[in-house]
């Protein structure tokens, strides 16, 4: 049965599809909450980053006076900037001899120091992308453990696969590149105050040429973010796909399509890796553009300062050297921000479709009750109960008043899509009632705590779902703290005890995905062994034996009757025979109740279930007439 629901912290929220009413201040919201989710990782990266930058700039300025003085030019202080006097001026106490040794062992310090910010920047960056993914995949883990049935009856498996793999991996890619922007954009600022210092006009003039540079990059940028958006398209469709050809096998085989979905699916890889290709190649065209741009700009600046400064270029060179050298060492650092931009730009698209996948806004999520569900004492009441799916416009259940009291069985039959699976789904709350209510002992079913309600009821299906484990893990499922000699109890009493001790390792058989190794009779035993462990109060049987041949049939009712023992049970019927003795009979038609009775009371009464009963039975007989020729 279901799980407890988990707790999900406030800030997760998002989805597949972008819908009308998205807005970015929504995704805003999603990387500011994951910044702050890690606020010591995201700051020191900044930090490591402004340091790094400090340093870089320091040992950047520091250069040209020591390689003037060992090309013996003397340095006027005069025609020096006065960032470089402010930085030269602990130097003046050192004596004369060692001063150069002094000044380039800082150089080589700042540098060092420069380079040991940036390996612990690599490291905390790299720390806060693990913790980034790890965060998004355990709250949207969290969200698709706690919304309900309805989600999954609209959104595919592969779909959600798509986004808590690939979405999510790109999304804290997303978030670093952000904070990698954040960090050059620091740099960059430090920089630009030391070339202001030196001199306004050069920077105003290499200002227009490095926004040059930007404008070249939008387009790269922009295209970028077209080719990422494709890709999330494509990936998602990949996944899709994939994951209904490994689910559908049985039909692919069947069907002679293997070749079909072999070329479905490579035609999905190779638009996937053109798709790469293809950012990979608009990625890569930002660094050489930049460089030819910078050099351009550099080259520019020599010519500009020679008509800037004409006749006083012996004087200034020191200013000249200074601000071509720190110019030069600006430039990389302009590529990376721009690369940073289009990795951003790269990944938006997929920060946008993770945002709406884990929004709970747009999810239906059911409230629980406050009061914990201590067992059932009179009766459970279906009252004028009205439902209709989300999103339908007609409803599937229409008026329904039944009482089942306690110890008692209640059986639904009917045609099918007559409404009793979706009736009795509303008993543990996989759906709430559009009109009317469901009470327990007089309280309303939604009162109760949910977790408390569910684990009160056992629930044994038609297609019985297994797990890709043991069968001792499968059974033990609903209570894994449950003893050996409690398991064994239960697989007897469930007509499964003979089966599973023919096999080669017993309990601890692996039975395959969906137990593909046993036969459906099998199948159904072990599900009804797990209910029988779980010790449920209330029972809910659909068609468990519908698909079974005679002699599963009768084994598996046999333990369906033990199951039912003592218990109160609501039991979906395909064959009339297997329910004759339930204490009430609801014959559903369209959605709405039109006969209830026991047995004998619908057969007198001669109408729907009459016909139901009869046209079975003259079936059943035909075919047993036929097999005894």
């Amino acid at each position: 049965m279901t799980s407890p629901p988990i707790a999900i912290p406030s800030t997760s929220r998002a989805s597949l599809r972008l819908p009308s009413g998205y807005t970015p201040r929504f995704k805003d919201r999603l990387l500011f909450s994951l910044v702050s989710n890690s606020p010591v990782r995201a700051a020191l990266t900044v930090l490591m980053g402004f340091s790094g930058a400090l340093f870089n700039g320091i040992g950047t300025v520091l250069i040209v006076p020591v390689i003037l003085t060992i090309l013996e030019q003397e340095v006027d202080s005069s025609n020096v900037p006065p960032l470089l006097n402010i930085l030269l001026s602990p130097f003046d106490s050192v004596p004369e001899q060692y001063r150069l040794a002094v000044m380039a062992g800082s150089i080589i310090l700042a540098i060092s120091l420069k380079n040991l910010t940036g390996y612990l920047n690599s490291l905390v960056s790299g720390s806060l992308r693990r913790r980034l993914t790890s965060d998004l995949r355990e709250q949207a883990l969290q969200m698709l453990l706690n919304v309900d049935l309805d989600f999954y009856s609209k959104t595919g498996v592969g779909d959600i696969i798509n986004q808590v793999n690939v979405e999510v991996y790109r999304t804290a890619a997303a978030v670093q590149a952000l904070i990698k922007m954040t960090g050059a954009t620091i740099t960059i600022s430090i920089f630009v105050y030391f070339l202001i210092s030196i001199s306004p006009k050069l920077t105003l003039v290499s200002s227009g040429l490095v926004l040059v540079v930007f404008c070249i990059n939008q387009f790269f940028i922009r295209r970028s973010k077209g080719l990422g958006k494709r890709l999330s398209n494509i990936s998602r469709d990949y996944s899709i796909r994939l994951t209904e050809t490994l689910t559908g096998i049985r039909l692919i085989k069947e069907v002679v399509s293997e070749q079909r979905e072999y070329r479905t699916l490579l035609s999905l890889i190779y638009k996937r890796e053109q798709c790469d290709f293809q950012s990979s190649m608009n990625s890569a065209a930002i660094g050489p553009i930049s460089e030819v741009v910078g050099v351009i700009a550099i080259m520019s600046i020599v010519f500009l300062g020679r008509t800037f400064f004409s006749g006083q270029l012996a004087e200034i060179s020191t200013i000249l050297l200074t601000y071509l050298v720190i110019l030069f060492k600006l430039l990389p650092i302009i590529t990376q921000l721009n690369g940073a931009r289009n990795q951003f730009a790269n990944c938006s698209a997929s920060v946008k479709m993770l945002t709406h996948f884990l929004q709970r806004e747009n999810k239906p999520f059911m409230d629980s009750g406050i009061h914990a569900f201590e067992g059932l004492k009179e009766a459970i009441r279906f009252e004028n109960l009205s439902f209709a799916y989300p999103g339908a416009s007609d409803l599937a259940l229409k008026s329904i008043n039944l009482t089942l009291p306690k110890g008692q069985t209640l059986a639904l039959v009917g045609a099918s899509g007559a409404g009793k699976t979706t009736l009795a789904d509303l008993l543990p709350r996989f759906y709430d009632p559009t009109e009317g209510k469901i009470t327990i002992d007089g309280r309303n079913v939604r009162e109760f705590d949910m977790s408390s309600l569910r684990q009160s009821m056992g629930l044994v299906s038609q297609e019985a779902f297994l797990f890709n484990d043991t069968i001792r893990n499968n059974v033990s499922y609903a209570r894994p703290d449950a003893t050996e000699e409690e398991v064994i109890d239960a697989i007897k009493r469930a007509n499964a005890y003979d089966f599973i001790m023919e096999m080669p390792k017993g309990l601890d058989t692996p039975i395959g995905d969906r137990g593909v190794m046993l036969s459906g009779g099998q199948r159904q035993r072990l599900a009804i062994a797990r209910a029988l462990l779980k010790n449920a109060q209330v029972l809910i049987l659909d068609e468990a034996t519908s698909a079974l041949d005679t002699a599963s049939e009768r084994l598996v009712q046999e333990a369906i009757d033990e199951l039912s023992r003592e218990r109160t049970a609501i039991v979906i019927a395909h064959r009339l025979s297997t329910i004759q003795n339930a204490d009430q009979i609801a014959v559903m038609k369209k959605g709405q109740v039109v006969e209830l009775g026991t047995h004998d009371e619908l057969l007198a009464l001669g109408g729907y279930y009459n016909q139901l009963y009869t046209l079975q039975f003259s079936k059943q007989g035909k075919e047993s007439l036929w097999n005894c020729n």
